[in-house]
């Protein structure tokens, strides 16, 4: 029987790493030593640890923008290229998240097309390092600072990675922020945390309560549900599967979640598992989690590579804002960023998971229908 390789759906985890998630233990001391270690990699004046990568977003443009600097509304520049959560962090802060096209090469908007969004009720800048592309983080330092605008630096896709300048990512800004979700550089099933590295920034209220059971059941399963889940892919079950976990609620589409950074933290034995990965960051940082290439004909590519046992369920992005069906809420400028349009009907991406040789025969397939380059 041909083997299947699931590029995501909790792959990542082996049989090991399932278990330590079902059965690992953890409680307050956990969040602490996270906080802890945050605050001293990322030379920050405090950590808020949340409940997902969205919720930071929203505590650290509430917390700095507008309850430490007095800003009460405005824009906030995003990469074209990205997910909903990003958008759904920034407008659930009371901010207006602006779209900048991207650069075909890196996946990321660079100093012309920030140029292009710039307002005078211009705020702050996301930089993002799509699937580990790094920006010249120096160029848009530069441009953030003649034009008084925030820098915050997202590390969901590249926590460890070094910028063209030296510089670790995280270390430049002066907010920080980071997911833990899904297929993310640090994965624990979902979670966050925002640093603020304003050395004259006030204590802010950490939220007190973790999540809830019912969250953390989620989070301990979510392994072994994928797991279950790739298995009977082979006798063709899975969708079936997955279908019965999501009405039941033991599964929940991390597009799905709710922003809260008051209430919700993660529970202890994330905290622990999620600092185990973030002292192995340098390791994680050697290469991108997610190589791209554009192809022709996409649709033509994905059903060889699933007769070829490559299965997706979602990749990075099949729209300027993924996934699809949040895409019409978000407006998205599709005039204003056409590179973004382009590349999100193109591109094919694969995690770094798997071997060179395991993805031998997807990259064939690839190959095949690789764009031409001018």
């Amino acid at each position: 029987m041909k083997k299947h390789y699931f590029l995501g759906t909790a792959a990542r985890f082996n049989k090991k790493e399932r278990k330590r998630m079902r059965k690992g233990c953890g409680g307050r001391q956990d969040l602490t030593n996270l906080y802890d270690f945050l605050q001293s990699e990322y030379n920050g004046k405090q950590v808020v640890v949340t409940i997902n990568g969205r919720s930071a977003i929203a505590a650290g443009l509430k917390y700095y923008l507008q309850d430490y600097l007095g800003v009460r509304d405005g824009e906030i520049i995003i990469n074209g290229f990205t997910c909903f959560a990003v958008v759904q962090g920034v407008k659930a802060a009371g901010f207006i998240p602006i779209f900048a096209d991207i650069d075909e090469k890196s996946l990321n908007f660079n100093i012309d097309t920030l140029t292009k969004v710039l307002t005078p009720k211009t705020r702050a800048v996301i930089v993002q390092n799509t699937l580990g592309n790094m920006v010249d983080i120096k160029k848009i330092e530069k441009f953030c600072k003649e034009h008084g605008l925030i820098l915050i630096e997202d590390l969901a896709h590249c926590v460890g990675r070094i910028y063209p300048d030296g510089r670790e990512a995280g270390k430049v800004g002066k907010i920080t922020v980071f997911s833990f979700g899904k297929e993310k550089s640090i994965d624990v099933g979902n979670g966050g945390a925002v640093v603020f590295r304003d050395k004259n920034f006030p204590p802010v209220s950490l939220p007190q309560n973790s999540e809830s059971n019912r969250e953390e059941f989620r989070a301990r399963i979510y392994p072994t549900i994928g797991a279950i889940y790739r298995t009977l892919s082979y006798i063709k079950l899975n969708s079936i599967f997955m279908r019965l976990m999501l009405k039941i609620g033991w599964v929940v589409k991390a597009a799905d979640a709710d922003v809260d950074y008051i209430n919700k933290t993660l529970s202890g034995f994330q905290a622990k598992f999620a600092l185990e990965q973030l002292k192995n960051k340098q390791k994680l940082g050697q290469k991108p989690i997610r190589e791209f290439s554009f192809v022709k004909n996409r649709d033509l590519v994905l059903k060889k590579l699933k007769k070829a046992g490559y299965f997706f369920d979602g990749f990075w992005y099949e729209k300027p804002v993924s996934p699809e069906r949040y895409y019409k809420k978000v407006h998205f400028p599709e005039k204003s960023c056409p590179v973004a349009v382009a590349v999100s009907q193109k591109i094919i991406n694969f995690p770094n998971y798997y071997s060179k040789k395991e993805l031998e025969p997807a990259q064939k397939i690839v190959e095949e229908f690789l764009e031409e380059k001018a």
